[in-house]
């Protein structure tokens, strides 16, 4: 079974007292105690960043590492990708994520662990770059398009609620032809694929949703709360 949990905004950088999308990721894996690896490219590997992430993850039932491109532990990434159960993408400027990791050959390596059954997730930029194109602030101060490594097929808007330009500018580019229909997600909200298709929808937020969208519609998905109504 392939996974991919990809969160609109949420988990331990966003909601650090609200631990529900982090703890739904875990549950995923059929592996006692997980072995989760968080990539940090996309912040140029903040190390604020991944503090936080162990901060988070070591109080868990899981075993927490994480992978540098800036200060590479190993030489052997691609064995080491290889060896984990979750690969956690982090946030940040996407453009530079899908020029390292090509560079690096990391898109080649999360592929490999993904047919094998490693979970892939991630937040922001780190949900984004699993589909094939999205929409992106990595350009500057105004949202473009950019193709992405198409693992999961269609476009992706994260932070759909979190920033007041994303819903019209995804719309009006889908509209356009300048990316294809997909999936948006508001802060708070995971899209979880099984085998590349949709499989369920949770937030760690009461009102928060996943959307489809396509150039005639906007249309509201199930999303299932997490937290004790």
């Amino acid at each position: 079974m392939r996974q991919v949990i990809a969160l609109g905004g949420g988990g331990f950088s966003m909601e650090p007292e609200n631990p529900l999308l982090d703890r739904y990721i875990l549950e995923q894996s059929t592996k006692q105690n997980p072995k989760i690896c968080f990539i940090g490219t996309a912040s140029g590997d903040a190390e604020g960043y991944i503090e936080r992430f162990y901060n988070f993850f070591r109080m868990e039932e899981c075993e927490a590492t994480h992978l540098s491109l800036f200060k590479p532990h190993t030489r052997d990434i691609k064995n080491f990708i290889m060896n984990q159960d979750i690969l956690y993408v982090g946030g940040g400027n996407t453009k530079n994520l899908m020029a390292l990791w090509r560079e690096w050959e990391i898109d080649v390596a999360i592929r490999q662990a993904y047919d094998q059954g490693t979970i892939l997730a991630g937040l922001s930029a780190g949900s984004l770059c699993w589909f094939e194109d999205g929409i992106t602030d990595s350009y500057g101060d105004e949202l473009e398009p950019i193709s992405c490594l198409g693992i999961l097929r269609g476009s992706h808007c994260p932070h759909y609620d979190g920033e007041e330009s994303r819903r019209p500018t995804y719309q009006k580019f889908i509209q356009e032809g300048k990316v294809g229909s997909g999936y948006a997600a508001d802060d708070g909200v995971a899209l979880h694929f099984i085998d590349e298709e949709l499989h369920k929808i949770v937030s760690s937020r009461e009102h928060a949703k996943g959307y489809q969208v396509d150039k005639d519609k906007e249309s509201i998905l199930t999303t299932h709360y997490l937290g004790v109504k």
